[in-house]
């Protein structure tokens, strides 16, 4: 399925660095680069619900589908 992370948009949108985001999710140094570097990496379900607890979004803030791609 042709779709990707939006992480990094989040986390500069906040004006935060992957360290703070890290720190404010709980979620682990490398998934936390892994997310903020390669947008075709998905964050799993917990990793997903602790993101959007912290940042106060939904899951469809986190990723987006590509049409025509795939």
């Amino acid at each position: 399925m042709p779709m990707r992370n939006k992480i990094r948009e989040l986390i500069d949108s906040r004006g935060i660095s992957i360290y703070e985001f890290r720190k404010r999710t709980g979620i682990a140094n490398k998934t936390a680069y892994d997310l903020y570097h390669n947008a075709g990496q998905y964050p799993g379900p917990g990793v997903m619900e602790k993101i959007c607890q912290a940042f106060g979004v939904q899951p469809g803030d986190l990723l987006e589908y590509i049409e025509g791609e795939g």
